[in-house]
């Protein structure tokens, strides 16, 4: 069976690759999810944004998911008169929180943030622009922030700001988010990613809202202040998936503590048994070059060996120059670094204390994979809780889930190892006559070859969410048909 990619490819969309033409050619790259930040662009482009991805996944016959990503709380300086300034080590720089319109120069500029001479004090280090240019706090002025600048350089319009160490008081969900979260749901996105959540309420809050304008939308916590790491497992344990959003998240905490801290989410994110997605940067030097550097090489597969179940393009595919090289770039270090994983589970046994059948039934069947060669796995699953189930157990046995339901098979899109497949099983048959159909259908695709053993799942009542109680073991016959043999040779 040819290697397949296990990791997941996230692409953003934006002005380079937004077309119907160009989003078909970076699902034949290898994109698995699309995300639409809603931090750019009128509601009306992410709505066409969202139809145009649809419209490409049903051209190029593939399950793609949708995630749209809240702008969050994001701390912005605002405009300069000239659209930029130069300050220089040493000059005096002020941020202006009581008249945020004030037309800026290169001594002071307007800032987003109303609290902003609340939350910091004398010696505070703030970071604008990634981190780029560097201020300390010297005084407060009533509404006004007098800082010293530490690094200097050229600082654009509505570049971000952050306080190293953290501690602002901004919420986590903001009036833009909760506007957003009704067009979210009308868009029919698979994935809801809050940005600069603190806590586990914010998380909550974010899916009461998105209950409440009817969508079933997983959410996904993103990992960007230290509120929320000091907050980790029970913003985990709130979410269905976890993002690493190192951009936000290497400013405050500065760069040194980074890697640790990625490692570390990644591992409580796995340990908790929820997916997680490592973003930000990952193919930087994309943006302008057509090849990738050795050390974004290295970073992705970092990000693959540690147990990522996605990894995410951000610019390279929104505003890069090279969209399908970026991705085919991705594509080819992830399945480059997945041959060197070891077969063996990184985890022998699922984190959880079972309460219901189909966790049990997903961690014999990776005790199975790991004690008999077999070729794959077919689960057929209504809610895809199954397949996910079955993906946090690392194996290099594809996973492949078939399902009627169409969101269950655009969500599993995101699960490491797991290849979602429209299939609906005939009314009346039994239950052989279901696995057989199954099999057959996969065998007459090409996904299966005659010889090849499987491991099978399914529940004994169909359509019924999380009912999945019954594992076969069953080989592929000449024909496609699976052949029952209760002696069947398992060396």
């Amino acid at each position: 069976m040819q290697q397949r990619r296990r990791t997941k490819i996230i692409a953003t969309v934006g002005p380079a690759c937004e077309s119907v033409a160009m989003l078909c050619e970076l699902i034949e790259a290898g994109v698995d999810v699309f995300r639409i930040n809603l931090s750019h662009g009128s509601s009306d482009e992410q709505r066409a944004r969202a139809k145009s991805i649809r419209e490409a996944a049903r051209i190029s016959g593939k399950e793609v998911a949708l995630l749209a990503d809240l702008r969050g709380p994001k701390i912005r300086i605002e405009r300069f008169a000239n659209g930029q300034v130069e300050l220089h080590i040493g000059a005096e720089f002020r941020l202006d929180a009581g008249n945020p319109g004030i037309i800026g120069d290169e001594n002071i500029v307007g800032v987003t943030y109303p609290n902003l001479p609340d939350d910091v004090r004398p010696a505070d280090v703030l970071l604008l622009d990634d981190g780029l240019i560097t201020m300390r706090v010297k005084s407060i002025e009533g509404r006004v922030v007098v800082c010293e600048v530490i690094n200097g350089g050229v600082l654009g319009d509505r570049k971000g700001l952050n306080l190293a160490g953290g501690g602002l008081s901004v919420p986590g969900l903001v009036a833009e988010d909760i506007a957003d979260i009704p067009l979210a749901a009308e868009m029919d996105v698979d994935y809801l990613a809050v940005s600069f959540p603190r806590n586990a309420e914010d998380m909550h809050k974010a899916r009461k809202l998105l209950r409440e304008a009817g969508s079933n939308a997983s959410v996904v916590s993103k990992i960007e202040r230290v509120e929320a790491i000091n907050n980790l497992e029970s913003v985990i344990d709130a979410s269905e998936a976890v993002l690493v959003a190192r951009g936000d998240l290497g400013v405050e905490i500065g760069d040194a503590e980074l890697p640790g801290l990625q490692k570390k989410i990644i591992q409580m994110s796995l340990n908790q048994n929820q997916v997680v997605i490592t973003a930000t940067q990952m193919l930087q030097s994309m943006i302008d070059n057509p090849v990738p550097t050795r050390a974004e090489v290295l970073d992705i597969a970092n990000a693959v060996i540690d147990g990522s179940d996605a990894v995410m393009l951000s610019a390279e595919t929104a505003v890069g120059k090279y969209p399908v090289k970026a991705v085919e770039a991705m594509h080819r270090v992830c399945l480059g670094a997945e041959r060197h994983v070891a077969s063996v589970a990184s985890h022998d046994k699922l984190n959880v204390r079972f309460e219901r059948i189909d966790q049990a039934i997903a961690m014999a069947v990776m005790f199975t994979v790991q004690n008999v060669p077999v070729q794959a796995i077919v689960s057929l699953t209504e809610s895809g809780s199954t397949a996910q189930w079955l993906s946090r157990v690392s194996s290099s046995v594809p996973i492949f889930a078939l399902s009627p339901n169409s969101q269950s098979r655009r969500k599993m899109a995101m699960f490491k190892n797991v290849y979602p497949i429209d299939h609906s099983w005939p009314e009346g048959f039994n239950n052989s006559q279901i696995a057989q159909d199954a099999i057959q259908r996969l065998f007459e695709d090409g996904v299966l070859t005659a010889g090849q053993r499987v491991v099978f799942t399914m529940g004994e009542e169909l359509g019924m969410q999380g009912g999945t109680n019954t594992l076969r073991l069953l080989k592929v016959g000449t024909q496609g048909a699976p052949e029952y043999h209760p002696e069947l040779d398992l060396r």
